[in-house]
């Protein structure tokens, strides 16, 4: 522990270099141990990412050293993501809560979104469904992209739930925001001109394999059967009842891209790129799921 009445900068280099020494996995929000640091403490202490140089000589006092000492060492030893530490994490640029019964979000999605999802819709959509939603973050997102569209956010965990409607009330969305308990679309009745999800596709295999980091996430909104297709394919299979006639799907499955193509050879999933990285998402119009529907089993 430092000593008392450290200045910011001095905690956040010894919390860097004992993140650096520390058998860490970063890549949930941060890549490195300075900015994981940063990351930390910011939110811990509600300080504003966008302070000048001038916040590092901030002096601390004991109460708020011995919070970081804490968080910091709950880090190390136990390996929890910050985001569930501070209970927020950042997607589009926009701040989030977050706990143990949702993902972290990650979704390169956020780029799309804050790209009007550029040439990959036919018009401006009415009505968005966010499958699979978790914290809420990109049907929220979404919703504050597109101010005009109704916006439905679906997930099969009640516990889920409770956090994407707090997400909702933050941004004041609740007149246009709709939080639906289903089991993907088993619990819906309308349809939507855009569907976007982020489902469980890992398989269990990879899920044991992953970083212990990883383990603080909900495997329910990891793990899916069938080498991690099952959840997707399903997807694939049902996603034309629930869209509009000129309706798009935007599926991620990560990693699992390859096992998706290779499996769909003969469907012209459209995979998309990305400037700020990431990979494994692709777009479907509704008529394509149509007519390679008996592909998806």
């Amino acid at each position: 522990m430092m000593t008392a009445m450290p200045r910011l900068g001095e905690v956040l280099d010894d919390l860097a270099s004992r993140f650096d020494q520390a058998d860490l996995f970063y890549g949930h929000g941060t890549d490195n141990a300075w900015d994981e640091a940063v990351y930390l403490a910011f939110c811990a202490l509600q300080i504003p990412f966008d302070s000048d140089d001038g916040i590092m000589s901030r002096k601390l006092t004991p109460s708020e050293l011995k919070r970081l000492e804490t968080l910091g060492q709950r880090r190390i030893d136990e390996h929890v993501p910050v985001a569930y530490l501070v209970g927020e994490a950042w997607f589009a640029g926009m701040p989030f809560a977050v706990n143990e019964h949702v993902l972290i979000p990650r979704s390169p999605i956020a780029e799309l979104i804050q790209q009007h999802f550029a040439t990959l819709l036919p018009r401006e959509p009415e009505r968005i469904l966010d499958l699979c939603t978790g914290s809420g973050c990109i049907g929220i997102a979404v919703a504050l992209e597109f101010p005009d569209a109704l916006v439905a956010l679906a997930d099969i965990s009640e516990e889920a739930l409770v956090l994407a409607r707090r997400n909702v009330e933050r941004y004041g969305l609740q007149e246009r925001v709709q939080v639906l308990h289903s089991d993907l679309f088993a619990g819906l009745a309308a349809t939507y001109d855009l569907i976007v999800t982020n489902p469980p596709y890992v398989s269990q295999d990879e899920f044991i394999a992953l970083p212990a980091e990883y383990r603080h996430e909900p495997a329910l909104g990891l793990v899916s059967a069938d080498e991690g297709l099952a959840i997707p394919l399903r997807i694939l299979r049902e996603a034309p009842d629930w869209l509009t006639e000129d309706g798009v799907l935007i599926l991620e499955v990560g990693y699992s891209c390859a096992a998706l193509s290779a499996r769909l050879p003969l469907v012209p999933l459209q995979w998309l790129e990305f400037a700020n990285g990431g990979e494994g998402i692709c777009r479907v119009t509704r008529k394509q799921l149509l007519e390679y529907r008996d592909c998806f089993i």
